[in-house]
């Protein structure tokens, strides 16, 4: 199994490099996707807005970005014994395109260690792993290229192998862009973490946004810990209107 332990020269698990190897990588099958704006929230806002629409991306969402990274940077006799993951959807969904994609198995399960030793599969965690941190990097090379004023980003945060992709690639590419993290009240860990200083697991998560359900990891908290300026924290009803209105 390949490992996925930090590497990079501040001990991060992913840095500017890895992730535009990703960005090569990925760039045949990923599509490009648009970045939109709108005048009406523009002026709502009093802000100009940018929205990266990763909801046009394979799959529907940003995860295929991490799992074909994930995917194409396995040698061949690793691919050949196939990817497992423990996850449930967008990551499995992604996992498993891509590995279509490849023609390699894709073995999603709840009893992964079992399915590990019987397979010799290569273990894909969700987040927790530096080839999908650098695939989701992926996305601010994009964005920073389409509207390069950009001074600020707003992300949604769960494992944080999204944020941690993109926030190490945007400081990278312009260090005094500010990063800003996005969470429910009812599922705020990471704002707990932020204000604990470490991972901060909740006894209970209740919200709407079931995608916000998984903790931070011991490669993404580091990242967050030291390149997310602050965490913005919405309670359901904020997420509810803000759907009307989207």
């Amino acid at each position: 199994m390949e490992p996925n332990h930090p590497t990079s020269s501040n001990d991060y698990a992913a840095d500017i490099s890895s992730i535009r190897q990703a960005q090569v990588r990925i760039g045949p099958f990923a599509h490009k996707t648009p970045v939109l704006t709108s005048e009406t929230l523009d002026s709502i806002a009093g802000r100009k807005l940018y929205f990266k629409c990763e909801c046009f991306q394979k799959g529907g969402a940003f995860k295929f970005r991490g799992a074909c990274n994930a995917i194409y940077s396995l040698d061949d006799d690793h691919a050949a014994k196939g990817v497992v993951t423990h996850s449930c959807g967008n990551h499995v969904a992604a996992l498993a395109l891509a590995a279509k994609l490849r023609g390699i198995p894709a073995y999603i399960v709840d009893t992964a260690n079992k399915v590990l030793q019987d397979t010799g599969a290569v273990l894909i965690h969700p987040y927790n792993d530096e080839r999908i941190i650098s695939g989701q990097g992926t996305i601010s090379l994009e964005l920073l290229e389409q509207a390069s004023e950009i001074d600020t980003l707003i992300v949604p945060i769960s494992g944080s192998g999204l944020i941690s992709g993109v926030a190490l690639a945007a400081k990278a590419i312009n260090p005094a862009i500010h990063i800003f993290s996005a969470e429910t009240m009812g599922a705020d860990d990471a704002f707990q973490s932020k204000i604990n200083g470490r991972i901060t697991k909740l006894s209970e998560v209740n919200t709407i946004a079931d995608g916000l359900r998984a903790y931070l990891g011991d490669l993404t908290w580091p990242i967050v810990h030291d390149l997310v300026d602050d965490v913005i924290v919405v309670d359901d009803e904020e997420i509810i209107q803000a759907m009307r209105l989207l």
